[in-house]
């Protein structure tokens, strides 16, 4: 599926490679845990709607209540900023159950206001470089990009950190997609941690044990051409020349929207500026703004701009099933 960026939370650290275990820099150290990001999903709008007082309250019960989480199964803050946590905890297991727990307590707080908290949650486990108690490394990179990838009450992990679970853990969790992830050769196995108990839910579990069918999606922009066939596949779409697809329009952002293959089907997301339009054949025109919608038949796609408005840098698509 897609190359995709990451949630950029403020305490996400710059793109690093993967730390040598062996020359660790003078003064640190190196070893392997979990790091879990956290976060207050729409803590924007709590202060919208709630004012400055008020909404901090609501976000500081949240972060108290997440730090106490963390000491409970073994693990440590490592730093808070803002609405967010940043943490590390021992080994998978203990991830996974902070995880779950630090969802439950929060969504059992109290309404304030007729407005519900949520958090959204992302770890991994793998090696770190420690100093001056802080933690540097890919695990830490990847751990941010899972906290990225969920929404409010979501916990999402790799399935790397999830084979290294016990059975019972191990249960409680859903394959989502494989993602192609910037700067690493492979692609990174996503996890859904499920820990709420509801019909949706159950439902949607064994439908992940189906192979998915074959099916293509085929983008064309001037000369360039790409197909997405496999669950393996994606694609950026931006004027930057990282991008997989790049079109050099001045309303586009450097990473305008990704299109990622979940299961059967194909979603463009919005991660722009300007907004993504998207025109399916025979119908009217819609605007992304930092939303996702399933790409269906055939159509055009235009990066901050109406597709009516430069016909020359229009993508065009057709799914082939």
């Amino acid at each position: 599926m897609a190359t995709f960026e990451p949630h950029k939370t403020a305490l996400a650290p710059p793109e690093m490679a993967a730390p040598d275990t062996a020359a660790a820099p003078l003064g640190s150290s190196a070893a392997t845990m979990v790091v879990l990001f956290a976060d207050v999903a729409g803590s924007t709008k709590l202060y919208d709607a709630l004012g400055d007082t008020q909404a901090k309250a609501m976000v500081d019960e949240c972060i108290a209540t997440m730090r106490t989480v963390v000491a409970q199964y073994g693990g440590r803050v490592i730093k808070t900023i803002g609405d967010e946590v940043m943490c590390v905890l021992p080994n998978a297991d203990a991830g996974l159950l902070a995880a779950t727990d630090m969802q439950t307590k929060i969504d059992a707080l109290p309404e304030v206001s007729n407005t519900k908290r949520a958090i959204r949650v992302g770890f991994h486990f793998g090696p770190v470089i420690e100093e001056h108690n802080d933690v540097f490394g890919d695990t830490v990179n990847l751990a941010a990009r899972m906290a990225g990838l969920a929404k409010g009450t979501q916990i999402m992990t790799t399935l790397a950190t999830v084979q290294l679970m016990v059975p019972m853990l191990r249960a409680s969790t859903r394959r989502i997609a494989a993602l192609a992830v910037k700067g690493k050769g492979d692609n990174v196995e996503v996890c859904e941690v499920i820990w709420q108990a509801g019909e949706e839910l159950t439902m949607a579990t064994p439908s992940m044990t189906h192979a998915p069918r074959h099916i293509e999606l085929v983008l064309r922009f001037g000369a360039t051409q790409r197909s997405l066939q496999d669950s393996n596949s994606g694609i950026v779409l931006g004027r930057d020349v990282s991008c997989q697809m790049v079109v050099p329009d001045r309303m586009a952002s450097r990473q305008h929207a990704r299109v990622e293959r979940r299961r059967d089907k194909f979603i463009l997301t919005d991660q722009s500026t300007n907004g993504t339009y998207v025109v399916f054949d025979g119908e009217a025109e819609m605007v992304l703004r930092r939303e996702e919608v399933m790409l269906r038949g055939s159509g055009r796609i235009a990066l901050g701009h109406s597709v009516t408005d430069s016909p020359d840098e229009t993508i065009y698509f057709e799914v082939k099933r």
